[in-house]
């Protein structure tokens, strides 16, 4: 009997006892289903991590301070004038910290493996107007190299550009005076802030594209390009004290995109022999990744134990079939069927057996996680636009029907085994 012969027999008597295949296939579809569901959650949410970092900044960017001095407690600090606050990532809240000067900047770029570094222009805007209309209190993003606002309508603000260009919220399209989203595109606004000299300055810019929230918080404020933030800046600086414009909280760094972490490390090290802390994308979201990877993998570890309380049901319904069959496993053993085609035969049934409840849990747990994460996405969770909470990849959907195969095949070897080992002549003498 070839190969195919005994792959075809097997599928042909996976059937003969219909109830029992059933039962072992519904098993099998609990864990499938689950572990469909689970890992399709933690595709769909890191799939929206890794769409809105972007907001955050890109994958080559440090964001550097100078470090906190070392004898800093957690009682008050000694005030010193020349320190800048800086808002800290984490329980440290805001922290005074040594302010980023030219010179600074010169020695951080002077650094092996800083590629370029700008500083980073904290802008306190006052509000935000279209022409006549009411003023409305407006935040304004710093600007991070490779910062990419998640738009509901326009495009990004260019970076190259000489002109002056805004992302604006979405929450300020309507109050603004505009219709809807594309209304906005194109038209001009103020933004009023307020100088070393306690006057309000303006500058006018042209909206170009309207963001939204998202992982970030970019969406929250308003997202200018370079020249507009340089504008913003200089007019905020207007009668600021001598040396105090040029000094600014933080500066970002940029360095080889292909850089192994090995080499990241090793410029980190640098920095901080000079005296700086530095802080990338992953040090940012690193944790909360971890966090959902390791509540994924928990909910998977459910789905697993499922598929293993399965691969009993698949040993008992083998095993029961072997013993009805044992007069047939003689005959075939005494007209030439090898022990090995035997095993064949049976082990294939135990794969086939796998292959349908994972594909029947697969193609509903699909099903049913679409629906759900859509209609969670249109109501709890609307206020995260572009979300697909439960989202499938063809590779870990592949994996997951070659692990149900993979557990049902190690189900069935033992008794695929006990059928290879009968003797040909005390199965024919079976009653």
């Amino acid at each position: 009997m070839k190969t195919v012969d005994v792959i075809a027999s097997a599928i042909s008597n996976t059937f003969r006892s219909k109830t029992r295949t059933i039962l072992t296939i519904l098993a099998i579809f609990i864990g499938a289903f689950t572990l469909t569901i689970t890992t399709g959650l933690g595709t769909g949410i890191n799939q929206y991590i890794d769409e809105t970092v972007a907001e955050i900044g890109a994958d080559d960017v440090m964001t550097v301070t100078h470090a906190p001095a070392e004898d800093a407690g957690d009682g008050p600090q000694e005030y010193t004038a020349d320190q800048v606050t800086q808002q800290a990532v984490g329980p440290e809240g805001e922290q005074s910290l040594q302010p980023i000067t030219q010179a600074d900047l010169d020695e951080i770029a002077a650094i092996d493996g800083v590629l370029s570094v700008e500083p980073v222009k904290q802008i306190d805007a006052d509000y935000i107007q279209h022409a006549d209309g009411a003023r409305y209190r407006i935040n304004v993003g710093s600007f991070v190299p490779g910062m990419q606002v998640q738009l509901g309508a326009g495009e990004q603000p260019d970076a190259t550009s000489d002109a002056l260009q805004v992302a604006i919220p979405v929450d300020y399209v309507a109050p603004l005076g505009f219709d809807d989203d594309a209304a906005a595109i194109g038209q001009e606004v103020i933004l009023g802030l307020t100088d070393g000299n306690g006057e309000v300055q303006t500058v006018t810019a042209t909206i170009v594209g309207v963001s939204e929230a998202g992982l970030g918080g970019a969406g929250a404020s308003a997202s200018p390009n370079t020249a507009l933030t340089d504008a913003l800046y200089e007019a905020q600086a207007i009668g600021t004290p001598a040396g105090q414009a040029d000094q600014y909280g933080s500066a970002t760094v940029r360095f080889d995109p292909d850089s192994t972490p090995e080499q990241v490390e090793a410029l980190r090290a640098s920095l901080a022999d000079a005296g700086f802390e530095s802080t990338t994308l992953d040090d940012t979201l690193g944790t909360f990744k971890t966090v959902i990877d390791g509540i994924v993998l928990v909910l998977n570890a459910f789905a697993i134990i499922a598929l293993l309380a399965a691969s009993f049901g698949i040993v008992n319904t083998l095993f029961m079939s072997v013993q009805e069959r044992t007069r047939e496993i003689g005959l075939m053993k005494a007209m030439g069927m090898g022990s090995g085609k035997v095993f064949g035969l049976f082990s294939s049934e135990a794969t086939y057996i796998g292959l349908l409840g994972s594909v029947v849990g697969i193609g509903v747990g699909m099903l049913a996680g679409t629906a759900v994460g859509g209609a969670l996405s249109s109501t709890l969770l609307a206020d995260l636009p572009g979300l697909t909470l439960i989202a499938f990849d063809p590779l870990s959907i592949l994996t997951i029907v070659v692990l149900v195969m993979g557990i049902a095949f190690v189900a069935g070897s033992l008794p695929a085994a006990r059928a290879a080992r009968l003797n040909p002549i005390d199965a024919l003498r079976y009653e």
